[in-house]
């Protein structure tokens, strides 16, 4: 039986692998379903832009580059937990963790919901259930705190994960997989809510916090899964990988008021140098090389940083379209989004292997490899 992760020592794979693919009913976790949804307010990006501009007047009048911020984000609409006017007035962890706990509850039964259905599932029929956030805390954790709405067995593996950030969709994909696989029948539900929005802070006038305000919005993603069946894809391998002496690139500070992000203008820079080596390396480990992807799906953080990913993978520019598309409807949603390619990849058809790349708080890049059966 394939192993989704080896520990084997990485050898440089040739350009080509050759690695066949998985035979139907192949011993492999099956994505049976895939769903999104995102909270019901929208927020247009030009007046979210000419409310920072009211707001922090100062910081956007003395950096020309900072004026342009919201409209260089490729960016028309978002979706948040609640509506602007909520976020301009002074806000703690009480008024955050409330919201986090309404509307992120609801966004999970919402998407939960449509996987399970989408899977011929009732929650009933759920053995473990993985839940992925970093934008809120909450103990006990959104799944127990749903679990009698959505109508989970009181005998259900409950397994949250926090602090992925924006990997946190390809790698909470990477852990349900591996526990479908450890379990063959089982069914494993993996859900991502994020409210990113809920970061905001009118104390912060500093430019992380801004440029993350000009990119980030709301939303959540769900899948099912099963060992033994395709359904829309076999999961053929993940893998991860942490440069050293990262720490300060992205993440959370945290205080009295809540989260501050932690953001390093260089991302782009960065994805650009050290991305490919590292997904070459991941892919090696699973026996494959790039030249077996047919679509890198790509969690696109910006429009500067989607140029980076076609640069570092030697794409022709354009060819990451729905990731561009994605973020113009959405934005950033940091764990779904890249859920929200991969769904339109999938409608538009997948081919015989795509390779989901993202990268996080770690700094990590993380990867799954799904696969048609041959």
């Amino acid at each position: 039986m394939l192993e989704l992760v080896t520990s084997s020592p990485y050898v440089p794979p040739s350009p080509f692998s050759g690695r066949p693919l998985p035979a139907a009913g192949s011993a492999l976790p099956g994505l049976l379903s895939l769903a999104t949804a995102v909270p019901e307010h929208v927020l247009a990006q030009p007046d979210v832009a000419a409310t920072m501009h009211r707001f922090f007047s100062e910081i956007f009048s003395k950096s020309e580059t900072m004026a342009g911020i919201f409209a260089n984000t490729g960016i028309r609409t978002r979706h948040a937990a609640r509506p602007l006017s909520w976020y301009l007035e002074p806000r703690g962890w009480p008024e955050r963790t409330a919201v986090y706990m309404e509307a992120g509850g609801d966004l999970f039964v919402e998407v939960a919901g449509k996987a399970l259905a989408a899977a011929g599932c009732a929650a009933s029929d759920v053995d473990t259930v993985v839940f992925v956030s970093t934008s809120g805390i909450a103990t006990p954790s959104l799944d127990a705190v749903v679990h009698g709405r959505m109508g989970f067995r009181a005998d259900i593996e409950r397994v949250p994960v926090f602090g992925l950030g924006c990997a946190g969709g390809v790698t909470g994909l990477a852990i349900a997989s591996r526990l479908a696989q450890a379990r063959p029948g089982s069914t494993v539900l993996m859900v991502t809510v994020e409210l990113s929005s809920l970061a905001f802070r009118l104390d912060r006038p500093d430019k992380a916090h801004l440029i993350s305000t000009a990119l980030f919005g709301d939303g959540a993603a769900a899948c099912v899964l099963r060992t033994g069946e395709q359904g829309l894809a076999y999961i053929e391998g993940a893998g991860e990988h942490l440069w050293p002496d990262s720490l300060g690139i992205m993440g959370w500070s945290m205080d009295p008021v809540g989260f501050g992000v932690i953001l390093e203008p260089n991302v782009p820079s960065f994805a650009a140098t050290h991305l490919q080596p590292a997904v070459t390396g991941i892919l090696g480990r699973m026996g494959l090389a790039p030249a077996d992807i047919g679509r890198f799906v790509c969690h696109p953080g910006g429009t500067k940083v989607v140029a980076a990913i076609e640069r570092a993978f030697s794409l022709d520019q354009g060819s990451l379209d729905h990731e561009r598309g994605v973020l113009a409807d959405f934005g950033n949603m940091s764990a779904p989004t890249v859920l929200f390619i991969l769904d339109r990849v999938i409608a538009q058809g997948l081919p015989d292997r795509a390779t989901l790349v993202t990268m996080g708080p770690g700094f990590t890049a993380s990867c799954v490899s799904l696969a048609q059966a041959a």
